[in-house]
């Protein structure tokens, strides 16, 4: 995709409008990719505006909401909570290009890329 938008490097990409997009579709496909078909993976939409990007469902039963934003400060819209009420997670968190973590509120927690495969490498 970037290089039929003629997007040779890097800061190009950080100016692009395609980054966000971008950067989804590469988080989903790392994440399913890790998962070795121990958990089903599916995106979430539900016509009240519920929404999550990555849903993963265990062979447990467990559930797993997935928020991908290519943002430092990632901001939760109303989307993502209504998707954690239909839903009920067992485990909610937004994916970022940080290296870091940090809790956003008292459920949903910013975890780096890495540490979002460690979490499902980890998991059942």
């Amino acid at each position: 995709m970037h290089a039929l938008l003629g997007l040779e490097t890097h800061e190009q990409l950080l100016g692009h409008p395609i980054l966000g997009a971008s950067w989804e579709g590469f988080v989903v496909e790392s994440i399913a990719n890790a998962l070795n078909a121990r958990a089903q993976p599916y995106f979430y939409r539900a016509a009240s505006g519920a929404e999550a990007d990555l849903v993963l469902e265990w062979e447990s039963g467990e559930r797993w909401l997935i928020e991908i934003k290519h943002s430092l400060s990632p901001k939760l819209a109303r989307g993502f909570h209504s998707a954690c009420n239909d839903l009920k997670p067992s485990r909610q968190f937004v994916v970022t290009p940080s290296n870091d973590s940090w809790p956003l509120n008292e459920d949903t927690t910013a975890v780096s890329l890495p540490t979002a495969l460690k979490l499902v490498g980890e998991a059942n």
